[in-house]
């Protein structure tokens, strides 16, 4: 059987968006939970990237019948032995828009001089025959000083890719798309996709 139908295991209008842009040479077609009418809360209680993006993907492709791509990805901060890590949805508060999100982060590196650190991004297909792929990509950089930039979402305005001295949110969609860690994965993931038995 081949499969020509997937579903994004997101709700994010920004991973969906860029999901769709970086998954286009597949010539899917990509359905979003609500193009098919389902709400489901998966409880994100993995250690890892990976385990997270399996919890979603497996939970979709249950209930939609459908292979599901799901990605699980965060800011890992060195000074903050690797934190928020797989609670950066969550960090300093669910109750926090993205903009208050990123005021939490850099008040907790107020005077901390080591900026380092890097987005990871882990992505899980699942399909209905239980069969999995795996990919993961990651972008170095550090923590810029104060907010910077109009593009992206989430941690994007103040991770500065290092090897532009520019924050992801300074960049357009190509450019982020060609060096970040969901771009990076998921490169890694269409070959291991145009290389499935089933597709």
């Amino acid at each position: 059987m081949s499969y020509t139908k997937f579903v994004l295991a997101t709700t994010n209008r920004g991973k969906l968006r860029e999901l769709r842009e970086m998954l286009t040479p597949l010539s899917l077609e990509l359905m979003s939970p609500d193009d098919l009418g389902i709400e489901l809360d998966v409880d994100e209680s993995g250690a890892t990237f990976e385990d997270n993006a399996r919890l979603k993907a497996r939970a979709y492709c249950a209930a939609t019948g459908l292979p599901a791509i799901a990605d699980d990805s965060g800011l890992c901060v060195d000074a903050m032995n690797g934190a928020p890590g797989v609670y950066s949805a969550r960090f300093g508060g669910l109750w926090m828009n993205p903009h208050e999100h990123n005021i939490y982060l850099l008040g907790r590196l107020d005077g901390v001089t080591d900026r380092a650190a890097h987005f990871a991004c882990a992505i899980v297909c699942a399909f209905p025959d239980g069969s999995e792929i795996t990919a993961a990509g990651e972008c170095r950089g550090e923590i810029a000083a104060q907010p910077r930039g109009e593009f992206g979402f989430g941690y994007d305005p103040i991770f500065v890719v290092s090897a532009l001295d520019r924050t992801m949110a300074e960049l357009n969609p190509e450019e982020k798309h060609a060096i970040s860690h969901r771009g990076n994965a998921l490169r890694a993931f269409i070959a291991k996709l145009t290389d499935y038995k089933e597709l």
